[in-house]
C-alpha cells in the first residue's frame, strides 16, 4: 500500500450518538468508575450541540473528547459551580443565541496524552467560535498543583499570578496560557470533588480577535437534523373481546393506516392495550398466569408492530407491552418502533400499587432518549408521568416531545396523569401526548373498566394553543387526534418566551440526581 492510500491513524471529528458508549468507557478510564460521565449525560451533550462536541480516534479506538455549549454573557460572567453552568452535565443550559462557547470539558486516555490531542481540542474551539461569530470561550480550569503549595499560597489567586509570572510551574494552567487564554478571577466550589485544586478553578477567556462589533442575528434552530413541524396521532383504543389475534392486529393496522393516511411521523398506542389479547382465553385467569400469559406475545407483537412502522413509514411509539425479563421479573415496557425499522424500549420505573399487588409487576431501570428522524425523544408510561424527575432527565437529554401511552380505569386516575403531564409540558417548555384505552374487559382481572381522554400538550404561552391543548378527544370514545408540533417554535419559546422555565432553573440551588451521576 502506497503512502498516499494509507488511511490516517489519528482522526479528530464531531461527537455522533452511535460514540456515546465510547466516550463513557473513555471517561471511565480517565476519572474513574465514580467521577466518570455517564452515557445518558454524554447524550444530552450532543443532542443540545452536536456541533460542539468533539471526539479523537487513534487507530479506531476513542482517545479524546471534547464538550463545548453556547451561553449567553451574564452567567458565564458570574461566580457559578460547574454542575451550575453546564446543567448538570448534560449541555442542557446551552443557548444557541448566547455570546460564549464554554468549555465543559476535554479528557484524554492517559496512553494517547503524546499525541498532542489537547492542543487540538482547544484550535477546533477557537475555529468553532469564530465560526460562530461568538465574543470569545470560558470555561473553568482545574489548578492541580495547587494543594501541594496551597502553604505557600493561601489565597488560590496568588498561586494562579505566581504561575502567570512564571515563578512556579502548573502543567495545565502553563497550557492554557500557551493556548491564549487568560485569567479573569478565581471560581471556588467550582468542581468540589478536585481535590488537587481543592475545589476551585480559574475563570478563564479567549477573546474572539474576529468578534463582529454588532451580534449577529443567530437561528434558534441548534441542529439541521431537526424538522421543523412534527406531526403527531394519539390513538384513543376501545378494549373489547375479540375471538382471535388477527382481530387485535386488524384493530391496531387500521389506526396505524389512518395516521399514515394523515402523514403522521408517529402514532401512539396506549399503555397495556395488549392485554386485550386475555380476552381470547376460554376461562378466566388469575392475575399471575394471566400476565406469564400475556408475555408471551411479546415476539409476535414486535414482529407485527416493527413491520407496520417499516410498511407504512411511521414511528410508532407501540404502547406498552408485559415482557418477562432476564432475571424472570415481569416489567411494563414499551417498545417504539421507528420507521427505518429499529426498535428500542423504555421501562415502566414506577408500577401502580395496582399493577405490584395484581400482577406482580416490577419497575425498571433508566431513563434515555430515543433517536429519532424527528430529534431525540421519550416515553414515560402514565405513572412515571406523575413524577418529574423523568421528564427532567429526558429533556436535559434533548427531549423537546415526551410520548405518554397511559391505562386509567376511572375520571380521578385519568385527571392525576393529564394535569401532571400538563405541568411537565410547561415547566420543561416542551410537547407531551397522552394515549389512553377505553371500553371494557369483562373477563380480563384488573382490567374490567378505562377511562381516557386522549390529547396532545403544549407549554403555555403565546405560540402555542390558548389552553395548552393542541389537540383532544372525546371521552371514552374510540378514536384518533392529530396536531402539528413546531419545533421552532418550542426552541423560540425556551430562548425568549413570556417565561423561561427550562432556562431560568437555579442548578445552585437544586438539580436532579440520577444512579451513577457524577456530582
Amino acid at each position: 500500500m502506497s503512502e498516499v492510500e494509507r488511511k490516517p491513524k489519528l482522526v479528530v471529528r464531531n461527537a455522533e450518538l452511535s460514540d456515546v458508549p465510547d466516550i463513557a468507557a473513555l471517561s471511565r478510564r480517565v476519572y474513574g468508575d465514580k467521577e466518570a460521565s455517564a452515557e445518558d449525560e454524554i447524550r444530552g451533550q450532543i443532542n443540545n450541540f452536536p456541533e460542539g462536541q468533539f471526539l479523537a480516534e487513534y487507530e479506531g479506538k476513542v482517545v479524546g473528547y471534547c464538550a463545548t455549549f453556547i451561553i449567553p454573557e451574564e452567567p458565564v460572567m458570574q461566580p457559578h459551580s460547574w454542575m451550575e453552568i453546564t446543567g448538570g452535565g448534560f449541555a442542557s443550559r446551552h443557548d444557541p443565541n448566547g455570546d460564549y462557547l464554554y468549555g465543559m470539558e476535554v479528557s484524554v486516555d492517559p496512553s494517547a496524552r503524546r499525541l498532542r490531542i489537547g492542543q487540538r481540542f482547544y484550535k477546533l474551539r477557537r475555529e468553532l467560535c469564530e465560526y460562530m461569530e461568538l465574543k470569545g470561550i470560558v470555561f473553568g480550569g482545574r489548578l492541580p498543583g495547587y494543594a501541594r503549595r496551597e502553604k505557600d499560597y493561601p489565597n488560590p489567586l496568588d498561586y494562579v499570578n505566581a504561575v502567570v509570572e512564571k515563578q512556579i510551574k502548573d502543567q495545565v494552567i502553563n497550557f492554557q496560557l500557551a493556548q491564549g487564554f487568560e485569567p479573569i478571577g478565581m471560581l471556588p466550589n467550582y468542581l468540589p470533588e478536585d481535590h488537587a485544586s481543592k475545589g476551585y478553578a480559574v475563570h478563564m477567556i479567549w477573546r474572539n480577535p474576529l468578534a463582529p462589533e454588532v451580534a449577529p442575528q443567530k437561528s434558534t434552530r441548534p441542529d439541521s437534523r431537526l424538522p421543523e413541524n412534527v406531526r403527531v396521532a394519539t390513538v384513543q383504543f376501545q378494549m373489547r373481546k375479540i375471538s382471535r389475534i388477527r382481530e387485535f392486529e386488524e384493530q391496531v393496522e387500521y389506526f396505524v393506516d389512518v395516521a399514515a393516511d394523515y402523514k403522521a411521523d408517529f402514532v401512539v398506542f396506549p399503555e397495556l392495550f395488549t392485554l386485550q389479547l386475555l380476552s381470547l382465553e376460554t376461562e378466566k385467569l388469575a392475575p399471575a398466569p394471566a400476565i406469564e400469559k400475556i408475555a408471551e406475545y411479546k415476539e409476535r407483537y414486535c414482529n407485527f408492530m416493527g413491520k407496520l412502522a417499516v410498511s407504512y413509514n411511521i414511528n410508532i411509539i407501540g404502547g406498552s407491552h408485559p415482557t418477562k425479563v432476564d432475571n424472570g421479573e415481569i416489567h411494563n415496557v414499551c417498545y417504539v418502533f421507528l420507521r427505518d425499522g429499529s426498535m428500542y424500549s423504555q421501562e415502566k420505573l414506577h408500577p401502580t400499587p395496582a399493577e405490584t399487588t395484581w400482577w406482580n409487576i416490577k419497575g425498571g431501570e433508566g431513563a434515555s432518549v430515543i433517536p429519532t428522524d424527528c430529534g431525540p425523544i421519550g416515553v414515560m408510561i402514565c405513572y412515571d408521568s406523575e413524577f418529574p424527575e423523568i421528564a427532567r432527565h429526558l429533556v436535559d437529554q434533548g427531549a423537546m416531545l415526551l410520548f405518554v401511552p397511559m391505562c386509567t380505569d376511572e375520571r380521578r386516575g385519568y385527571l392525576r396523569v393529564r394535569y401532571c403531564c400538563q405541568a411537565r409540558a410547561v415547566e420543561n417548555q416542551c410537547y407531551v401526548v397522552l394515549s389512553g384505552v377505553v371500553g371494557n374487559l369483562p373477563n380480563v382481572e384488573n382490567m374490567d373498566i378505562h377511562y381516557a381522554e386522549s390529547c396532545i400538550l403544549t407549554p403555555s404561552d403565546f405560540a402555542f394553543a390558548r389552553d395548552g391543548v393542541a389537540a383532544d378527544t372525546a371521552p371514552n370514545t374510540e378514536t384518533v387526534a392529530l396536531a402539528d408540533l413546531s419545533l421552532q417554535d418550542l426552541l423560540i419559546s425556551r430562548q425568549s418566551g413570556a417565561v423561561q422555565n427550562l432556562k431560568n432553573r437555579r442548578f445552585d440551588l437544586y438539580n436532579v440526581r440520577w444512579k451513577g451521576r457524577r456530582v
